[in-house]
């Protein structure tokens, strides 16, 4: 069996060709939707994925700002900032890029935004609205993940989707996500974790495998049956003498033998990492519309 290749990268293009539009839409109406990154520190994979969403809200027409603030910077200070921008009017989404220094409480800080603004939907009122199936803004990796099961035709719904992984940013709302009685989702599904003590006793009947363990090769051939469908959320670096940088970037899946058995399976990079961006920007396109009274 030949894997067919879920490809993020062409699903994230596809999606932001339709969201180009609505903000041409919404420009004419003069709206113009816009996003601001907070960054503490020089954490250099904090640093790229900031320049990567600034990026990309130039291409989209999306007005943004980035607030890059030195590594010893209060908690205090960093919450006048996140005030500060709670109160701009040009701002409909607000992303503080995790993690945070740590002497800053990163709850207090997340806390501190503005629902309404909370683009990443880690707030507790979204969270909770997503629990209910009322959600405002999806968190963006998990509706990455649920995007690129439907766009590359395998609807989760009426199967049996494990997740191994139980973070607060992509397990427990991708659940929640996908046992929702929704098109798009109706699944049924069960979350492995560290506690959970044969994995393989529950991947094994799975039709959808989603990996988000943050360990290199904890999915293997072995674990999964024919047929299955596989989303690789992991990103993981590992030593590589033979590459340029001394490293590459694998994901949480034994990717070149699961492959062999698997149906569909997406690839670490290209898989899931430009479908978090991709939903980030959408969410804030769905905050301008909602403060412009159009959705």
């Amino acid at each position: 069996m030949v894997a067919n290749i879920i490809d993020g990268n062409k699903i994230a293009e596809e999606m932001r060709a339709e969201m180009k539009k609505e903000v041409e839409e919404l420009k004419e109406k003069g709206v113009i939707p816009g996003l601001a990154a907070v960054l503490v520190g020089e954490n250099p994979a904090s640093k790229v994925y900031v320049n990567m969403k600034t990026k990309a809200c130039g291409e989209m027409g999306i007005f943004s700002i980035s607030e890059k603030l030195p590594e010893d910077t209060k908690e205090e200070e960093l919450l006048q900032v996140v005030e500060k921008l709670n109160k701009d009017s040009r701002i409909h989404g607000i992303l503080v890029q995790l993690p945070l220094p740590k002497h800053i409480n990163e709850s207090k800080v997340l806390y501190a935004i503005l629902p309404e603004k909370d683009v990443d939907g880690f707030h507790p009122v979204n969270v909770g609205r997503l629990m209910i199936g009322d959600p405002d803004f999806i968190p963006c990796t998990p509706h990455g993940v649920q995007q690129m099961l439907i766009r590359s035709g395998n609807d989760p719904a009426g199967k049996h989707v494990v997740i191994v992984g139980r973070s607060n940013i992509v397990g427990k709302p991708l659940a929640n996500i996908l046992l929702q009685k929704k098109k798009g989702a109706n699944a049924t599904v069960t979350i492995c974790h560290t506690g959970t003590k044969d994995i393989a006793q529950f991947t094994k009947t799975a039709d959808i495998v989603i990996a988000a363990a943050g360990h290199p090769k904890t999915i293997t051939a072995d674990m999964v049956k024919e047929g299955v469908v596989v989303i690789d959320v992991g990103v993981n670096r590992i030593d590589d003498p033979t590459a340029k940088k001394g490293y590459r970037l694998v994901g949480d899946v034994d990717f070149e033998k699961v492959k062999e058995k698997a149906i569909a399976i997406s690839p670490v990079p290209g898989g899931v990492g430009p479908m978090t961006i991709t939903l980030l920007l959408a969410n804030t396109i769905r905050s301008a519309k909602k403060v412009s009274g159009l959705v």
